[in-house]
């Protein structure tokens, strides 16, 4: 893993939280990014669901360096130069496609390519990539997939998404190696056109503070498991 790799890695683990961004433009881009940041979230993954998600990742990074911009949905090797021109810091796919594996490897770009089963886990391995996406999440078994998958594969780390929210956001960030979660709950589609950035960084600042509860709930529970092993 190269250190580049290793940084942006490290602030995603940091913040437990990689908002899945769905905007349209440079002018969505910024001001969404301005929105995580006053919620405390300075990451985003902005997918190319939408024609201007190229742009968007362009005016982040342009404009707020202080935010981990990602580009999301990549499926092709000429989106991989597409956005790593546009300076995204790292890469997520929805499967796992060697040759878009390869190109951000030689862009020296972290990726991210999504998985579902050992077999996708482990030319994922062969490739060099020790975090993945599980994906999706809710509908290929979710908690319990990460737990059965991290017994053959100790070394790996995931980042779940797909089906992750509030309400079961716990049961996933508990699990050791669980990196991060991918969610959009707090980057509704809907709140981003209606320009309702207020709500975007009230749900953002909820989630950051939830997450940080969670984790501070695992710690303790760990301290205290060791104590008692003594």
């Amino acid at each position: 893993m190269s250190s580049a790799d290793s940084t942006v890695l490290e602030t995603l683990a940091a913040h437990r939280l990689v908002p899945v961004v769905v905007v349209d433009g440079a002018d969505e881009g910024a001001r969404l990014a301005d929105a995580l940041v006053a919620g405390g979230l300075p990451v985003a993954e902005i997918t190319l669901r939408l024609a201007g998600g190229l742009d968007a990742i362009r005016a982040v990074a342009k404009n707020r360096p202080d935010v981990v911009v990602g580009a999301g949905t990549v499926t092709t090797t000429r989106q991989v130069d597409d956005v790593a021109a546009a300076g995204a810091r790292y890469i997520v796919s929805p499967g796992l496609s060697a040759a878009v594996v390869r190109r951000a490897q030689a862009h020296g770009i972290p990726v991210l390519p999504g998985v579902a089963t050992p077999s996708e886990i482990m030319a994922a391995l062969d490739l060099g990539v020790d975090v993945v996406k599980l994906f999706p999440a809710s509908v290929v078994g979710g908690p319990a997939a990460i737990k059965a998958f991290s017994a053959p594969f100790p070394g790996l780390r995931f980042v779940p998404t797909g089906g992750v929210s509030t309400a079961n956001l716990a049961d996933y960030l508990t699990l050791p190696p669980v990196l991060a979660v991918g969610g959009s709950w707090m980057v509704d589609r809907k709140l981003v056109t209606a320009g309702d950035w207020d709500e975007i960084t009230r749900r953002t600042r909820e989630a950051v503070a939830l997450a940080a509860q969670i984790d501070g709930r695992a710690a303790s529970t760990s301290s205290t498991t060791e104590e008692n092993n003594r």
